[in-house]
């Protein structure tokens, strides 16, 4: 009989990924609410949690999995509702020990000494200053936030009195229902203090960027891969995600072993997971960003092209409650990107290439698959879950035999993929 695996938000692309996992024609991937639904303007989890039980419930078979690799609020609600059903997963304590920010730098501090430093920031402040010991250039994000929504660099206290009302914005719509997480577990009295609005101020990582990808089952933490991030010239957003890692060896194994002593400190097991590092070449000195209760589904196809199953698969295996069984460089190419192509500033969308024009351009570059994310008449500054900078208008996975056959791939992508948009001065 065919295994029942209920997703949480499941989308077509990563279904078409599932269904090509060793293995996957012995199971039956069920979507468990959409994703529209669980990440929109108004979330409120007990009822995304009742609504998934009554899916579950009315569903004429077993429920043998529950998953999801998507940020707020599936990454909490997974725990939530496996531990209701008996089934594998991480407790919702050692979950909240990563997603929430200050909390997990608290576990990290004790933990490593590549922690940057950090203090909090209270939002509903009406005369708000930075964090005691802290000093220009910083970062500012709320405790729990999606895809970098909320982070902002300040420069001065000009930038934190301007930029606090759009970080408070986020607040005010992820914090309330982060909180009634919160309210589900036992939190420590400094934790329980700050709860779901809470503000993090921190110091400015410099360097190469780095996401570990790994899993922690039964006592073992491990990392089966090490993908690089690269931003747009001069700006924080990212141009693309990179597998494998270009970073030395001695690099990579230094963040393993960090990896590992944060991820035991969290206290997660039966659980994905990815870590952020940043690397200064220039000094050697590493210094960990932060720490995610889940896999990247956006580097799924990245392993998939390169060592032929996606990360997909240690999630599943992970569900189970068995070692996951992965491969290693037994994919179609040597390298492979996620690309974004970026609007930077507001606009308003009125026209995208069509499916057809799409499949013209993958035909015409093999290892090449496209995903526009623009939708004809939205205004891209009212879109949630982007990061404080710009909108994503695609984006584009390429796999080749080097960086410079996916470069090129991206940048005829790049050149090919025409948007109508007009022009928006005011917010």
């Amino acid at each position: 009989m065919l295994r029942n695996v209920f997703v949480l938000g499941l989308d077509q692309h990563n279904l078409e990924l599932l269904r090509r996992l060793p293995g996957a024609a012995d199971l039956a991937f069920q979507g468990l609410l959409p994703r529209r639904q669980l990440q929109g303007t108004r979330i409120d989890v007990p009822e995304m949690l009742r609504r998934a039980e009554v899916e579950l419930e009315a569903f004429d078979g077993s429920v043998d999995a529950i998953v999801s690799f998507w940020d707020f609020p599936m990454v909490t609600m997974v725990p939530i509702l496996c531990a209701r059903r008996g089934l594998p997963s991480a407790a919702l304590e050692s979950v909240l020990r990563c997603e929430h920010k200050y909390w997990s730098r608290l576990v990290q501090r004790g933990a490593i000494e590549e922690v940057p430093a950090y203090g909090l920031l209270d939002p509903d402040d009406p005369e708000p200053t930075l964090p005691e010991g802290m000093r220009y250039p910083v970062w500012i994000k709320p405790v729990n936030s999606v895809a970098s929504e909320g982070a902002y660099r300040l420069e001065d206290d000009g930038d934190l009195r301007r930029r606090l009302p759009e970080v408070r914005a986020v607040i005010d719509r992820l914090g309330p229902p982060f909180q009634q997480v919160m309210d589900m577990a036992e939190l420590p009295v400094e934790i329980a203090d700050v709860g779901g609005r809470g503000c993090l101020v921190e110091e400015v990582l410099t360097g190469h960027q780095m996401t570990v990808e790994g899993f922690s089952l039964d006592g073992e933490v491990v990392v089966y891969g090490v993908v690089d991030s690269f931003d747009y010239p001069g700006s924080a957003s990212f141009l693309r995600y990179q597998y494998p890692s270009s970073a030395p060896p001695s690099v990579q194994e230094r963040l393993t072993d960090l990896t590992r002593r944060v991820i035991e400190a969290t206290g997660l097991t039966r659980s994905t997971f990815n870590i952020e590092f940043f690397w200064d070449a220039a000094t050697d000195a590493v210094r960990l960003l932060e720490v995610n209760a889940r896999h990247s589904q956006s580097h799924a196809l990245l392993f998939e092209m390169v060592d032929g199953v996606s990360n997909h698969q240690a999630m599943l295996d992970v569900a189970f409650g068995r070692p996951p069984q992965l491969t290693h460089r037994a994919g179609d190419h040597a390298v492979a990107a996620k690309w974004f192509l970026r609007r930077f500033g507001d606009g308003i969308v009125r026209s995208v290439l069509t499916g057809d024009q799409v499949a013209e351009l993958e035909r015409e570059l093999p290892g090449t698959s496209i995903h526009v994310t623009a939708v004809p008449g939205e205004r891209l500054s009212e879109r949630l879950y982007e990061d404080g900078y710009s909108s994503v208008l695609a984006t584009v996975f390429t796999g080749g035999a080097d960086e410079e056959q996916i470069t090129h791939a991206y940048q005829r992508c790049a050149r090919g993929l025409e948007f109508g948009i007009d022009e928006v001065t005011d917010r």
